[in-house]
């Protein structure tokens, strides 16, 4: 197990430029690296890495909002959802048993791999705003939120594939809108589980500030790859993931000890 000054700082580099690049707010790295590197319990290495991720989405955001990656209008919509189902997530997390959440994380990666590596039509994600589309956005972000709040990932593992595959969004500003749910979602997220105590205050705000600048360059450089190539790169990641969460399903909680 690793757990040195300089671990939270290694974890925060990779996870911001994983950010960056493929619009999400980086937990699908940074829990695992939270618990099984740095040894964090499970609860609040999800709480932590959900409190990480408002620094890391904000830098990432700022560089797809210079690219005008960023379809606002359904970003809000999504949001709307999200403040909901995150709210209800963090309330969730103390009633979880460990191993469930962990099986539970690295199925929903695994079946988000899956997908992901589905193709579909591709449009810029601005198009007239239908009653029925409206609600469909309101709903994804519901989900987003609900998986945000209970797993400690910013939801861009749900957004993304969401966004690509049923509403058909071109993969940058799936990208982009994506971060703009996340930010405002996990600031939300974070405010609950500081006052539940499902967090590491010190740990979060090292990773994050450690992942500021990786965000910002993955970000720009997130338009330079082919759709297909960030689907396949993005899948992989999922399942590298997954599988190191499903070897350690049934590890005994380690002792909290990252600050």
């Amino acid at each position: 197990m690793t757990n040195t000054k300089w671990g939270p700082v290694g974890v925060g580099v990779a996870t911001g430029f994983l950010s960056g690049l493929f619009g999400v707010g980086g937990g699908i790295l940074m829990v695992p690296c939270l618990v099984l590197l740095l040894g964090i319990e499970q609860r609040r290495a999800h709480g932590t890495s959900l409190g990480a991720m408002v620094l890391i989405s904000a830098s990432a955001l700022g560089g797809f909002l210079l690219d005008g990656s960023v379809a606002w209008a359904p970003g809000l919509l999504i949001f709307a959802g999200s403040s909901v189902g995150v709210t209800v997530g963090t309330s969730l997390l103390d009633h979880l048993p460990v191993r469930s959440l962990r099986i539970g994380f690295a199925l929903l990666l695994l079946v988000t791999a899956v997908r992901f590596l589905a193709t579909a039509p591709e449009t810029d994600g601005r198009s007239d705003i239908t009653a029925a589309l409206a609600v469909a956005y309101v709903a994804c972000g519901l989900a987003t939120g609900l998986l945000s709040g209970a797993m400690g990932v910013g939801g861009g593992v749900i957004m993304i594939p969401a966004m690509i595959l049923l509403f058909g969004f071109l993969d940058p500003t799936a990208k982009g809108t994506s971060l703009l749910v996340i930010l405002p979602t996990s600031i939300i997220g974070t405010l609950r589980n500081r006052r539940s105590g499902n967090i590491e205050p010190r740990a979060a705000l090292a990773v994050g500030a450690s992942g500021v600048v990786t965000a910002f360059v993955g970000a720009l450089g997130a338009s330079a790859l082919s759709a297909r190539l960030s689907g396949i790169l993005f899948a992989i990641l999922l399942m590298a993931s997954a599988v190191q969460m499903l070897r350690h399903a049934n590890d005994p909680p380690p002792l909290s000890g990252s600050e």
